[in-house]
């Protein structure tokens, strides 16, 4: 997996590619969030869009990033969620605890409200 992280505004964008399925891809996440909520900057949006595959590792790193940026005070909101990563998010009812939005874009403007 990939990871590239933008900003829009004081949003950070954290760009996702390839599959998330072993410990070195959530490791890279996980080490990513603790850096940036070190920094201060704890609203953060995970562009799903690009993601394969996701087991229990991915969804486990999703958890513990959004655990970490909750704890600073921040949010993750998850974006161009793949109907994959959807289902995923169903049966384990973390569609329930994650914001989810069709575009980053539409995530971005989710924090000026």
């Amino acid at each position: 997996m990939k990871l590239e992280t933008k900003t829009s505004g004081n949003v950070t964008i954290l760009e996702l590619s390839g599959d998330a399925t072993d410990v070195p891809d959530s490791s890279l996440m996980r080490e990513t969030v603790q850096k940036l909520a070190q920094q201060g900057k704890v609203k953060l949006i995970a562009d799903l869009g690009r993601v394969g595959l996701m087991n229990s590792l991915g969804i486990g790193m999703l958890i513990a990033s959004y655990t970490t940026v909750k704890n600073k005070g921040g949010d993750l909101k998850l974006a161009n969620i793949t109907d994959r990563i959807k289902s995923l998010l169903v049966i384990t009812r973390l569609l329930t605890v994650f914001d989810c939005y069709d575009s980053v874009n539409e995530a971005v403007r989710s924090y000026k409200k």
